[in-house]
C-alpha cells in the first residue's frame, strides 16, 4: 500500500468534481464526441428538492447524476427551445458512493456517472456504453 501525505489535503470541490466531468466528457470518442461535447455540465452539491420529488427521492445521497433535456433520439426540428442539455452531478452524493465502495478512484467514477447521463442524451444501448464506460474493469 502507498503512503499519500494527506497533511493539509481537502474533501475535493465542486471545482474538482466539474473538472473531473469535463475530462470525462472531453474523453468521450467520435462519433459521440461533438454530442458530448454540445451538453452543459453542472456540479452541485446535492439536487434540489423540487428535483427529488419529482424522481420520488427521499435521499438526496440516491441521486449522483441526472441528465435534464430532451434526448437526441426524440428531438425534432419543429421542438421550441428548450434550453441547453445539461448533465447534474452531485457531488455530496459520488462522494458518499466513492468512500462507500472505497475501490474504486474518484475520476473513474465520476467518469462512470458521466457515462451513464450522457447515454440518456444519446439514446445508448447497453453495448454502447459498454465500449466507452469500462466500469467492470
Amino acid at each position: 500500500m502507498e503512503d499519500t501525505d494527506w497533511t493539509g489535503a481537502a474533501a475535493p470541490s465542486l471545482d474538482d468534481i466539474a473538472r473531473l466531468g469535463q475530462a470525462a466528457l472531453d474523453a468521450i470518442p467520435a462519433p459521440f464526441s461533438a454530442a458530448a461535447q454540445s451538453v452543459v455540465l453542472r456540479v452541485e452539491d446535492f439536487a434540489d428538492n423540487a428535483t427529488l420529488d419529482a424522481l420520488d427521492i427521499d435521499d438526496p445521497f440516491e441521486l449522483t447524476g441526472l441528465y435534464d433535456g430532451i434526448p437526441l433520439t426524440e428531438k425534432s426540428v419543429a421542438d421550441q427551445p428548450y434550453g441547453p442539455d445539461m448533465i447534474w452531478l452531485f457531488r455530496r452524493a459520488i462522494l458518499e458512493e466513492w468512500t462507500a465502495r472505497g475501490d474504486i478512484a474518484l475520476d473513474r467514477l465520476v467518469t462512470h456517472v458521466v457515462v451513464h447521463e450522457l447515454a440518456h442524451h444519446l439514446g445508448w444501448s447497453d453495448t454502447d456504453i459498454a465500449q466507452v464506460d469500462r466500469w467492470w474493469e
